[in-house]
């Protein structure tokens, strides 16, 4: 069975116009290269070679002008689906079903950008059945992400943006399904958001004792805010550097 790869690069990204007014926030610059590059190389970096970027938004279209078919990464084909709206990271994935078929998938939202690698965690990943994994990362603000909570070692809830968390460890936009994540996204209401939430998908596999996690090494960060931007363009501005 093949773990093949998606980018979600949808959504209108509201939090950084006026920059995104003309363009798609995942094809604004980080140091010397698009946003985008960062999760596809991601990928590529861990061996998968079957990716899909899921865009979305009045520029779509940039991105084929931009990617073409890879080449840039070694890769012979790269395939593209449209997300209509804003309908939350679990619905982007759900665009990707026919695409995943029976095999396993690797998800990376398309303005999260990390040091290290994750082939080690995919090749686990690559090993087990079925299931999920989850990438976390400890970090200083965790109340604005989704924070596992443990008991013994192992988590016992995913929350969504806690006001009193209850780690410090955040599940990163790094994910790792198999086949069964599209039936768990049928399944799923819109949250108080209106979107369908990826957090609800990790606490189902939770749920059915199918989640395991491994710690992201490294720095890592996302991009959706003016301040976090600039961390990711000052954070790979020092690497390329050193």
């Amino acid at each position: 069975m093949s773990l093949k790869g998606v980018v979600l690069a949808g959504g209108l990204g509201k939090r950084l116009y006026p920059l995104t007014k003309i363009t798609n926030k995942h094809l604004l610059p980080v140091y010397n290269k698009p946003m985008i590059y960062y999760p596809i190389q991601t990928l590529v970096d861990a061996g998968i070679q079957d990716i899909l970027i899921v865009t979305g938004g009045n520029h779509a279209g940039e991105f084929l002008r931009l990617l073409g078919n890879g080449a840039q990464f070694g890769l012979v084909h790269l395939n593209y689906t449209y997300q209509e709206g804003e309908g939350g990271i679990a619905q982007a994935l759900g665009l990707a079903r026919h695409f995943v078929g029976k095999d396993k998938v690797c998800v990376i939202l398309g303005d999260n950008i990390i040091e290290k690698g994750i082939r080690d965690a995919v090749e686990e990943f690559r090993t087990e059945e079925r299931g999920a994994k989850i990438m976390l990362k400890k970090v200083k603000d965790p109340e604005r992400f989704g924070v596992a909570e443990f008991r013994d070692g192992k988590i016992v809830r995913i929350v969504e943006k806690p006001k009193q968390p209850k780690s410090d460890h955040v599940v990163t936009g790094i994910y790792m399904y198999d086949a069964g994540v599209f039936d768990i996204i049928r399944t799923l209401k819109p949250s108080r958001r209106g979107e369908l939430e990826i957090t609800d998908v990790n606490n189902e596999y939770l749920r059915r004792g199918m989640l395991s996690y491994s710690i992201l090494k490294g720095w890592w960060t996302d991009s959706g805010t003016f301040d976090s931007l600039l961390y990711a363009n000052n954070l790979v501005a020092r690497l390329e550097g050193s």
